[in-house]
């Protein structure tokens, strides 16, 4: 099969669109004929792509954990998918992705895909959307009349924050470029700050959950002003030292998202009544990976950029 795998040159990366063996299912598996791929470009640099969780090297992996696509076969033991359905979903970080023309995925992994979407937009949703989901309401157990700020909100996982946070009925605070300041309004938050000509800890104050999908150094240290006493920071960028959050009396999170099958069918009914949409800016064929990712990189594309697998 044709796939991209990253090849590691000293201190840098390379994705080579090359051929590979094409898996097969073992027992309690499933093969998955992929026809799009959802580019996340920080995982070149996770350590989960380099070693397994038992610490071992792996060489020339696959990248790309959210996809869109058919179930190809079904390892013995597998009863609730069917060869032909149409999933999306995610795979464990440690494991081959999906940016190649089939990859392995556990049952629990996928869901049925949303009627509602295109391949292209369905592969954009998996990580991104359980990722806010399982922020807002398993970490912080946001609720209604809440206020929730969001760093990032116009990228992959902030744009489903922004759509989550008003779904559930609390107060959305949105931070960023000024380039995605209409787009932020577009998504349905309450405010849009411009983060390049307003601080917000110039205008927000007692703030009950602050979500940090932007990663940018020194965030964090200014989000402590604004939140109140009690409420919850969320990082998905490194973790916190108890040092940090002791002064503040405030809940500090930093959690790796986990596929959620349940989640996501959850996640493709409010796709499919309208409440989620996913935000995909471009869409690339597979053979140019290493064009997505450069593009996704350089800061001023919102959403997901995708990779088209099927041609």
């Amino acid at each position: 099969m044709k796939a991209i795998r990253i090849h590691k040159q000293a201190d840098s990366y390379v994705l080579v669109y090359e051929d590979v063996p094409q898996p097969q299912p073992a027992y309690g598996e499933v093969l998955v004929r992929i026809y799009a791929s959802g580019v996340t470009p920080s995982e070149l640099d996770w350590g989960t792509t380099w070693k397994t969780k038992m610490g071992i090297e792996r060489r020339f992996p696959i990248p790309g954990h959210e996809m869109s696509g058919i179930i190809s076969q079904v390892g013995e033991g597998v009863t609730d998918l069917k060869v032909g359905q149409a999933v999306f979903g995610f795979n464990e970080f440690d494991q081959d992705g999906s940016q190649a023309e089939y990859m392995i995925a556990q049952p629990t992994e996928v869901a049925i895909k949303p009627t509602s979407l295109t391949y292209e937009q369905a592969a954009a949703v998996p990580l991104a959307a359980l990722t806010a989901w399982q922020a807002l309401f398993d970490h912080a157990k946001l609720t209604a009349g809440q206020t929730v700020l969001i760093h990032g909100a116009a990228g992959g996982v902030g744009s489903f924050a922004v759509q989550l946070a008003h779904w559930a009925k609390a107060h959305v605070v949105a931070v960023d470029a000024p380039w995605n300041q209409d787009l932020l309004l577009k998504l349905a938050c309450d405010e849009a700050i411009d983060f390049m000509t307003t601080p917000f800890e110039d205008v927000t104050r007692d703030v009950d959950v602050i979500l940090d999908a932007a990663g940018v150094d020194g965030l964090v240290d200014r989000s402590w002003r604004v939140i109140r006493k009690g409420g919850t920071l969320i990082s998905l960028a490194k973790p916190f030292s108890p040092e940090q959050a002791a002064p503040y009396d405030v809940n500090a999170i930093f959690f790796v998202v986990k596929p959620n099958r349940d989640a996501l069918a959850q996640i493709s009914q409010l796709i499919d009544a309208g409440q989620l949409n996913p935000l995909v800016s471009k869409v690339f064929p597979l053979s140019q990976a290493g064009t997505a990712y450069a593009q996704k990189k350089s800061g001023r594309i919102p959403g997901k950029i995708v990779l088209k697998v099927i041609t």
